[in-house]
């Protein structure tokens, strides 16, 4: 994709309980502070009618049909397809800023590391996003456990968030390893207060180049 003014796409990415929700409006607030409007905000999955619908069947569990674990995968694909060919892009080119909760990190992380399937994920990664990624991706750093508290303490999980406590281990492992390789993936430390990562993620922004 072509973009010749100066839009940006940057994500907030982090396991369940990690603070996604406080940090994703800090960051709206900082874009529209700084470009005069507010970004585009989306999430995943979801973010479409029909990638809403692809939401509902990776979130709910059905003991009758439970969903494996490649077609977790697959699915999560075809909702992040659709929101990037109908929404993001499109955002882009117009010259919007686009800010997501959630993006391709996920899958590496959930998908590949914690389900065991980075194969497949790289694979079908690359047949439906090539080498479109986000300008910057802001990774909220926190020991599964906690965020796991954190999250329970938030009400009901979902399917995800009821997965066994070494998936996410496995998750925060990837998310860490493909940070170190990746100078647009920036590592907030989440375990801190709310108002210290709240002056990290600032100063992370005053310090960009836009």
């Amino acid at each position: 994709m072509n973009r010749d003014n100066k839009s940006k796409f940057i994500v907030i990415e982090g396991l369940e309980g990690a603070g996604k929700s406080s940090a994703i409006s800090l960051v709206g607030d900082f874009i529209e502070k700084h470009i005069g409007q507010a970004p585009v905000c989306t999430r995943e999955p979801g973010g479409t009618p029909l990638a809403e619908r692809i939401r509902d069947l990776v979130k709910i569990a059905d003991d009758s049909d439970p969903l494996c674990d490649e077609a977790e995968c697959l699915l999560l694909y075809a909702a992040r397809a659709q929101l990037v060919a109908n929404v993001i892009k499109p955002a882009l080119e117009r010259g919007d800023w686009v800010l997501g909760d959630r993006h391709n990190l996920s899958s590496l992380a959930y998908q590949g590391g914690g389900r065991g399937l980075m194969t497949l994920v790289n694979v079908v990664s690359q047949a439906t996003l090539g080498d479109f990624k986000p300008d910057l991706t802001i990774y909220l750093d926190i020991d599964p456990e906690l965020g796991l508290q954190r999250a329970a303490n938030r009400g009901e999980l979902d399917r995800i968030e009821k997965q066994a406590l070494d998936f996410f281990e496995r998750a925060r492992a990837t998310f860490l390893s493909l940070a170190a390789d990746d100078d647009s993936i920036a590592v907030i430390d989440a375990s801190q207060t709310m108002a210290e990562v709240h002056k990290d993620i600032l100063a992370l922004l005053q310090s960009q180049e836009w």
